[in-house]
């Protein structure tokens, strides 16, 4: 059994031991150097509680076993109704139990529920375990960069993929702070 909630700065060093894995032996990121724990905590707190990172745990809510988070989509005023998501689950879970889905279906409905109108996730190619999960959220492809990642001596192609949310309004309605919202989803 696994519990979804909202991250905090004592899952940090196992965050980032997630995500060291992803950085450090494949394209799925793009970074070169893995982040830090105290770096993790610096992005979850970096907008004032304004976007979820909300974790998959043990049932006594000790070990991660997997994360998932929204952010800006890109910094200009006009883009504050869209965000970026992404998700990273530990190499001990195995693919394809749900896992994933209960994570990521729980950030879905935080979003919804924050009044964001669009989801984009960023995927490098190939990344079939993931295309799945997203198509399988209701996320479809918008488009293809074509070899715009160097990483491990190769070019990457990068994926689009966009979710509706919410039906964008004129004028469109402000989304709400996760602080102020606060998880949805599965406990």
């Amino acid at each position: 059994m696994i519990r979804i909630r909202p991250a905090e700065a004592r899952d940090a060093q196992q965050i980032a031991a997630i995500y060291m894995p992803f950085v450090t032996t494949t394209a799925i990121s793009f970074e070169s150097t893995p982040p830090s724990p105290e770096e993790m905590v610096r992005r979850m707190t970096e907008h004032n509680g304004y976007y979820p990172w909300l974790v998959a745990t043990t049932e006594d809510n000790d070990a991660v076993m997997g994360y998932a988070y929204a952010g800006p989509f890109r910094d200009r005023p006009a883009y504050r109704y869209i965000v970026e998501t992404s998700i990273y689950l530990g190499g001990n879970v195995q693919r394809g139990q749900g896992y994933g889905r209960l994570l990521y279906s729980a950030l879905i409905e935080t979003l919804t529920k924050q009044d964001f109108t669009q989801a984009i996730s960023v995927l490098s190619l190939p990344n079939e375990y993931s295309i799945h999960l997203h198509e399988s959220l209701g996320f479809r492809r918008a488009g293809v960069f074509r070899e715009i990642g160097f990483k491990n001596s190769q070019w990457y192609d990068v994926g689009i993929w966009q979710r509706e949310l919410t039906e964008a309004q004129t004028p469109p309605v402000d989304p709400r702070p996760f602080s102020e919202v606060g998880m949805v989803g599965p406990v």
